[in-house]
Formats: C-alpha cells, structure tokens, sequence
C-alpha cells in the first residue's frame, strides 16, 4: 500500500492550526500513524506548490523526515511532468538529487525524451501515466489508434524505453477490466494504483486483474485515509482505516 500526501490546508484539523507549519505537523502525524502498514508515501506536488515557497519547503521537510525515522518507505513525487531536453534534466534533478524522491510521475505525451532523463538516475525509477482512473480519460486514453488503444500504444513504447527495474505504469483503480489487457503488454512492471476508495475503485479487482506472482501492484490511497477524521483523533483514525486497507490487500495476495 501507499499511502498519498494530498494534503489541502482546508482539511487539517483546526487544533493543527497552532503550529508554526500545520502542513507538515499534519504530515508527520499522519506518517508515523500510518507507517506500520504501508510501504510507500506519495504526496502530490500541487498541493504543496500552490502555497508557493512554504510549500515547497513543507515538501522538503517531510521527505526529510521520512528518510530520516522510516528510511525503507519508497517515495513517490506525484509531479506528473512531462517536457523536453534540458527541461526536463532539470525536473529529473529536483527530484532525484536535491528532493531525494525514489520516483516521478511523468506524462509520455512529448515521446522518449521526456522520460529518458529520469532513467540517467541508477535506483531511481519513472512511474509513466498509461491508463488513468478520471473520467474524462477516455477521451484521449482509449481513442483508437490504428488496431490499438492510445493507452495499449504508450505502455508498448514506454515499455521499450526501459525496463521492469526502472519503470512502473500508472493504472487507475476504476479501470480495473482493462488490468487484463494491460498485463497482456506488461506483464512484469509494476503498476501504481490510485483510485481506490474515495473515487470508488475495488480493490479485489484490482487484485484478480492485476496481481502478479511478486504482486505487482503498489495500490494508493489517499483522501480515504488521511482524512478519516478531521478532529483531534485523527491520527488513529487514519490508521485504522490503513490498517484495514492492508489487511484488505494481504487477503487478496493468494488470489494469485
């Protein structure tokens, strides 16, 4: 499981509001609650850069604290960038070397180099959208594209680009019947998630069309457990709603 930092300052509980930065007291509560039933933690960029440069200063600070009391956690800069040349050197740098992430969501949309600087980083890892949960998707995602799928297109020719040790896909939960197509074209990368539980992605689907012999799937969960509760309990609230999530996940592991 991962567990997703979309953290609006809206949502933190009022008696947060005290401290000097209530973004990252959130954070830390909610990863040290949260740490004992999943593997990774994924905050996504824009919440943290809309509230320009305390909020990319929250960013850093919370990478730093995970690395420093849960240094085994993966983590996952939710970005989905997507540019070109010394643009996008520039994003792979960010992330990789002054942010200390373990991976970036990228859009494939401008081709090889878009991704390809990412892959310069041993250890590191692009997480390419292929298949995404909103609805809209359909749009451009599932467009026919000769005898193919845009989607069945992108995971093929990124899938060339590198390897199953240095790329996962982006695959929502929503799109659960199509994790039997996608695992015909990919059928050893990793997929990343989202979309399960507040935008109403089953999970057992998930798992009966998804699940590899090494599982294959880091399934993300966001808004339905970091904001369990909005009162003073809720760190515990959020992680009983974690650990019903894993314990959700490890009875789906022998369905393969």
């Amino acid at each position: 499981m991962c567990v997703g930092l979309d953290v609006d300052p809206q949502k933190i509980p009022v008696h947060l509001s005290h401290e000097k930065e209530p973004m990252l007291a959130f954070n830390k509560t909610i990863v040290d609650a949260t740490a004992p039933y999943c593997v990774a933690y994924k905050p996504n960029t824009a919440f943290y850069e809309a509230q320009g440069v305390k909020g990319w200063l929250v960013l850093e600070k919370t990478v730093d604290y995970i690395r420093a009391q849960y240094p085994d956690k993966f983590l996952i800069a939710d970005a989905k960038r997507g540019d070109i040349g010394n643009t996008s050197k520039m994003y792979a740098e960010t992330f990789f070397r002054h942010m200390d992430f373990d991976a970036v969501t990228l859009s494939p949309y401008m081709g090889y180099d878009t991704v390809a600087p990412f892959f310069e980083y041993p250890g590191k890892w692009a997480i390419v959208l292929g298949l995404t949960s909103n609805a809209s998707a359909a749009e451009m995602q599932m467009q026919p594209t000769g005898n193919k799928r845009m989607y069945q297109h992108v995971l093929e020719s990124v899938a060339a680009w590198g390897s199953k040790e240095n790329t996962m896909f982006v695959i929502g939960a929503t799109r659960a019947k199509e994790l039997e197509e996608v695992r015909k074209i990919v059928p050893e990368h990793f997929l990343l998630v989202p979309g399960v539980g507040a935008q109403g992605g089953s999970l057992t689907d998930v798992a009966n069309y998804g699940l590899t012999p090494q599982g294959g799937l880091l399934v993300n969960s966001s808004r339905g457990i970091i904001y369990a509760s909005a009162d003073e309990g809720f760190a515990e609230a959020a992680a009983m709603q974690a650990r019903q999530v894993q314990q959700q996940m490890k009875n789906l592991l022998p369905v393969r």
